[in-house]
This record gives C-alpha cells, sequence and structure tokens, in this order.
C-alpha cells in the first residue's frame, strides 16, 4: 500500500504552499470518476491491475488520485475506446516503464492502432454486406407481401 497522505496542505491562488513550494492538487474517487468519466469499480480495478500504480492513500485508507495518475486514467480510458484490450494497455504500461521510452511505447501504440483500423476496417465492410443484404430481403419480403395480399383480395 502506498505511503498515507494526511490531507491537502493550504495552498494560495497559484497552488503554492506558505514556503512557496508547489502543492499537488489530490482528489478522492468520486472526483477522479467525475474528471475521467470512468466508474469508481473500474478505477479501482484499473489499479488492482497495475495499470495505475503508486495511488496514494490519505490515513483513513481512502484513495487519493494526483495530477499524474488522473491524466493516467483519461489515457486508458481514450485508449479502451479505441478498442484496446487491458492486456495491450498494460503492454504500453510495461514498455514505458521498463525503458521510461515514450517514444518505444508510441511506436507500440501506433501498432496496436493499426491493428485495430484493419479490423475495423473489415468488420465495416462486413457491416455494409450485411446491410445490402437486409435491404434485398426486405425489399423481396416486401414484394412477396403485396403479392400475397393481391391474391387474396382476388380470392375474397
Amino acid at each position: 500500500m502506498a505511503n498515507p497522505v494526511q490531507s491537502n496542505p493550504q495552498k494560495d491562488a497559484q497552488g503554492t504552499d506558505a514556503s512557496g513550494v508547489a502543492v499537488e492538487e489530490l482528489v478522492d474517487i468520486s472526483e477522479a470518476c467525475r474528471q475521467t468519466g470512468l466508474s469508481a469499480r473500474t478505477v479501482r480495478y484499473y489499479e488492482e491491475l497495475g495499470l495505475v500504480p503508486g495511488v496514494r492513500r490519505r490515513a483513513s485508507g481512502r484513495r487519493v488520485y494526483g495530477g499524474d495518475e488522473l491524466e493516467r486514467l483519461a489515457f486508458i480510458g481514450r485508449l479502451k475506446k479505441l478498442g484496446l484490450t487491458l492486456a495491450e494497455i498494460k503492454e504500453l504500461n510495461a514498455v514505458y516503464s521498463i525503458g521510461g521510452s515514450t517514444h518505444d511505447m508510441l511506436r507500440l501504440l501506433d501498432g496496436h492502432l493499426g491493428q485495430h483500423l484493419q479490423e475495423l476496417d473489415t468488420r465495416i465492410e462486413e457491416l455494409v454486406s450485411l446491410r445490402d443484404e437486409m435491404t434485398r430481403y426486405r425489399d423481396h419480403i416486401g414484394a412477396r407481401v403485396q403479392t400475397l395480399g393481391r391474391d387474396r383480395k382476388e380470392r375474397s
């Protein structure tokens, strides 16, 4: 467990304490969720998976999140919306953590995004084909309904 954080020191309008040192704004999990659009359960799950390392806790044991954690949570949220799996995101984290290289991580991310784009293009082609088939079938059904309706009137 990370070191407990007592509370945010008093800070002035510029975000510094009485000695002029910058004070990091820490927020609780509900505020982190509001800012990132993630649920509390998801945030805790990402922490459990190691995607958000070093989450601090207040003396009461409640989680608090600083700017770095909020940025990481927002980044993970964007990657999930783009279709990356948690395993892929974990791999990106590992590459960044081991090498400390944004360049290596971005190259890997580019590869993952390229693969997902190809899969998305394939899926779009399949959906367009399905839509065309469904339209043809509806037209066929519509023609059958009209034919059966005429036959029914003729028999009456």
